[in-house]
């Protein structure tokens, strides 16, 4: 029997995902000093969540994703969450130049590429709630030069394949938004890794499962074993980051930290129609996105996606919805038990009495036939053929689950939460969409929250500034700024309108 393998460091990243890989740069770009340590059950990074099958690819922004702009019982449109995303965005695009402009990241086209953002709906409720949508969006500078239109001809311009054969005795309606983005969150990921390993004090153990992670007086130890070789590990940090996606929770729960308590997950699953016809393939050039059914979860809203995997465009339908007790896609069917605690059965039992359109959805994504399937991609693409199509694994997101402060009952939370402990020293990424888009703005915050000496420091403070040079500002309140900040990154990444 080997013994324990020790070791101290500053900071312990949980996952080599997206939201690890921003965080473990923005750390070494702050702080070139400090020791950081990766540890990874998979062998390579960015294998879960942060893969370009597991994900939709969209830059989430807001401008094409309808759930982000509910409609109000008087008819009114809440762009609030829209704004917010929108602003994150933006944020995101201005670390990634420059770290491209520093050389971190290689060419951009290899990560990020221009593909237009619509928005696609059709009767009369429909139609008038995007109208009033557009109109909304309009309001806020981040938005402006996005199109409506309900004339087939123009929405054919803009995508073709949604109107070949189109039945014209309904009104149809659409935003299309050049601004839009396809980003491949592996390749981001793996080029961070990448760079990251080649500097001091930075290491990463792949291939290591994390079995606990206990308090330590001052530290966290994360006690972990190499898969192949058995080698225990034991890993004593000052701060602890858990990004491991669905498998956060679990970890989280380890920890045992008091703010941890109530938390619970509801796992979803999905699954992609891929054409990779070049003939049908190059017809579109866009992100277009639905409506949801009743009772779905955001990360099943219905689109039809350009996107660039492996250098290659092709189309993605989707995601087809699912149910499975994993909490990752090669996770185990029995992580949702293993994450049933006293202290979160009562709110995962009330947030499921209160999701019942949810449970009927997922059920029925799951005993749908090949023809539904086909039925749904043909209410985009009506002249599709079943020949061109492959019915492929998507990745596995896990919903937060938690109190409600105000009534103390479960409720099902849509979007990420950072959970962190009082004093900062570990937390944990829970939830999905559009967390890897926002994941800047995310890590950022965990910054304030778990480093608020440094975070406060000219030093950090100048040199944030110097990374993002909106740091602090509101865009949306400041157009001039918000102008000159989308020109620069639209440069430096090649995007619209730089592309041509």
């Amino acid at each position: 029997m080997s013994s324990i393998q020790k070791t101290e460091v500053d900071v312990v990243l949980v996952g080599a995902g997206i939201m690890s890989a921003t965080l473990g740069i923005l750390l070494k770009e702050l702080n070139p000093n400090f020791k950081i340590q990766v540890i990874e059950r998979l062998d390579k990074p960015a294998l879960e969540s942060s893969d370009a099958m597991n994900n939709a690819g969209t830059g989430h922004s807001a401008f094409c994703e309808l759930n982000y702009t509910p409609q109000k019982s008087k008819g009114n449109i809440d762009a609030s969450k829209a704004i917010n995303i929108v602003e994150q965005f933006e944020v995101s695009r201005q670390f990634w130049a420059y770290l491209v402009e520093k050389g971190v990241l290689k060419q951009a086209s290899s990560f990020i590429h221009s593909v237009p953002h619509m928005s696609f709906v059709w009767g009369e409720t429909n139609v008038d709630f995007l109208k009033k949508r557009h109109q909304e969006l309009l309001k806020y500078p981040l938005f402006h030069g996005m199109e409506f239109s309900q004339d087939a001809t123009k929405i054919k311009q803009w995508a073709p394949l949604l109107m070949q054969n189109r039945v014209e005795n309904q009104p149809y309606a659409a935003t299309y938004m050049p601004y839009g983005t396809d980003v491949n969150f592996g390749v981001l990921t793996q080029q961070l890794f990448a760079f990251m390993q080649t500097q001091e004090n930075f290491n990463i153990n792949f291939g290591t499962e994390v079995n606990d992670i206990k308090r330590n007086h001052d530290k966290w130890s994360v006690s972990c074993t190499d898969q192949k070789t058995g080698q225990k590990k034991q890993i004593d940090a000052k701060f602890v980051f858990v990004g491991a996606g669905g498998g956060a929770i679990l970890l989280l729960q380890k920890a045992d930290i008091p703010e941890s308590k109530g938390f619970g997950g509801f796992p979803v699953g999905g699954q992609w129609l891929v054409c990779r016809n070049p003939e049908i393939v190059n017809k579109h050039m866009a992100k277009v996105y639905g409506q949801a059914s009743v009772g779905a979860p955001p990360m099943s809203v219905p689109h039809l996606d350009t996107r660039f995997i492996e250098g290659k465009k092709s189309l993605l339908f989707g995601p087809y919805a699912g149910f499975s007790t994993k909490f990752l896609k090669t996770g185990s069917y029995m992580d949702l038990f293993k994450s049933l605690e006293l202290n979160n059965i009562g709110p995962m039992l009330g947030a499921g009495l209160r999701n019942i359109d949810l449970t009927k959805y997922l059920i029925g994504q799951v005993l749908q036939s090949k023809e539904a399937r086909l039925q749904a991609l043909k209410d985009y693409f009506p002249d599709a053929d079943p020949k061109d199509w492959t019915l492929e694994q998507a990745g596995q997101r896990v919903q937060v689950i938690k109190k409600d402060p105000k009534t103390q009952k479960g409720i099902l939370q849509f979007g990420t939460e950072v959970v962190s402990a009082s004093d900062g020293s570990i937390a944990a990424l829970l939830g999905a969409s559009p967390g890897a888009s926002t994941s800047t703005s995310i890590m950022l915050k965990l910054l304030k929250k778990c480093f608020p000496e440094q975070y406060a420091s000219v030093e950090w403070q100048d040199k944030l500034k110097q990374m993002i040079p909106s740091f602090g500002v509101k865009l949306n309140q400041d157009p001039a700024l918000g102008n000159t900040v989308r020109d620069n990154t639209s440069k430096v990444l090649e995007l619209y309108p730089y592309n041509k």
